[in-house]
């Protein structure tokens, strides 16, 4: 009996902001994988470990939750005055299929050192000390991304002193530009698809809530933590442990992706996981993030918690704080009532591992909200590098 060999494919494993995944040149991809379709889902599947009835990830290179099941395919871009083109892919867990309806906030931060990394960028753009621009195109929603990556000695400089609640050890600081970020979602199109800032979401069955459905850096639903039964200051237990608040969230998303125009019917939900997120917001007070540290009510403007996949975050989505920044800007949203109301560029929120802090610039143009661009910073560091091993015969 003959068996098929593994098949050695150069990849990078990093890490972006609170995010890990597995990185390819899309040139480095078999043939089959370079362009979309069933082969290249079987192919990142395979890479990730999934479908994982045990869900552990054990025979791949996921880390059995939504931050550490992703995957990101680079290639010099196709657009014009961009670098690099970037697709990314939700690997589900215990199920097979792969997301592509969204973008990783988190790991975008890690495209700009990749493609510096990896010879994508026109040398001559890299300074030897400084700080380069790198264009990115989102490939998955159409939108340009600023990323400005610290270089030294002409190599990608990884290692400094900026902390990012939610990652253990300090890095380098990398300033994120999201442009024009609203008005991705394939639906209503407006950044408010229903054309309101605050919406009667109702939830046939668990009940109806006031709700900011936003389209900015991902399609979010904002619900009011109280309305919900909560603080605002829980913790991945308190949500994750509880079957049936999961399952309630569940629903809550189908009907609210309904709602914004993102699927046809609720049971389509199961088919778009990645996106739109669900989060709940609540007024500062003083909590205890998971590493223990003590955050104070005067640190920030507002709590927000936020479910990916399923599960309560253990920090916050890069785009989910897209989203949170814009929101925020904008009097009236639950996301601004939160905060405190009124007019402002930036927020500070608290998230189960810390603080954050975002800022976003909108303005009300012929009655119509819009955001030209969000920014934050993250970090990034390659945690490894080489080639990734898969049977032959798995896509």
């Amino acid at each position: 009996m003959t068996h098929a060999p593994q098949l050695r494919i150069p990849a990078t494993y990093m890490r972006g902001g609170t995010s890990k995944g597995v990185f390819f040149r899309l040139e480095d991809l078999p043939p089959a994988a370079q362009v979309p379709g069933a082969a290249r889902d079987a192919l990142l599947m395979r890479v990730i470990g999934s479908p994982d009835p045990y869900g552990k990830h054990t025979d791949g290179m996921g880390g059995a939750t939504s931050s550490t099941s992703k995957c990101v395919i680079i290639s010099k871009s196709t657009q014009p005055d961009h670098d690099v083109d970037y697709l990314y892919g939700q690997v589900s867990i215990d199920t097979a299929f792969v997301d592509w309806s969204g973008n990783c906030g988190n790991l975008s931060s890690a495209v700009g050192p990749f493609a510096i990394a990896n010879g994508l960028i026109d040398p001559a753009k890299i300074p030897h000390d400084g700080s380069c621009t790198v264009r990115i195109w989102q490939a998955n929603i159409g939108k340009t991304i600023v990323a400005h990556v610290p270089v030294s000695a002409g190599q990608v400089q990884e290692t400094g002193d900026f902390e990012l609640d939610g990652v253990t050890f300090p890095a380098a600081e990398i300033q994120l530009e999201f442009l024009d970020p609203s008005d991705e979602g394939e639906g209503g199109g407006a950044m408010f698809p229903t054309g309101n800032l605050v919406d009667d979401l109702a939830v046939p069955g668990v009940g109806t809530f006031k709700a900011t459905l936003i389209n900015a850096g991902i399609p979010t639903i904002f619900l009011n933590a109280a309305d919900l039964g909560y603080t605002g200051t829980e913790l991945q237990g308190a949500i994750n442990d509880d079957k049936a608040a999961l399952a309630r969230f569940e629903t809550i998303r189908a009907h609210g992706a309904v709602r914004m125009g993102l699927i046809a019917k609720v049971e389509d939900a199961a088919t778009r996981q990645h996106t739109p997120k669900v989060a709940f917001v609540a007024p500062a007070q003083d909590y205890t993030a998971s590493s223990g540290k003590r955050i104070a009510a005067g640190d920030i403007d507002l709590h927000v918690r936020a479910l990916s996949m399923g599960k309560l975050h253990h920090a916050m989505m890069g785009t989910a704080a897209v989203a949170i920044g814009t929101a925020a800007s904008i009097p009236g949203t639950l996301v601004n009532l939160a905060a405190g109301g009124g007019e402002r560029e930036a927020v500070r929120f608290g998230h189960p591992s810390g603080t954050l802090r975002v800022g976003a610039q909108a303005k009300l143009v012929d009655g119509q909200w819009t955001v030209t661009k969000a920014i934050m910073s993250r970090s990034a560091r390659v945690l490894m590098e080489g080639a990734v091993r898969v049977p032959a015969d798995s896509f």
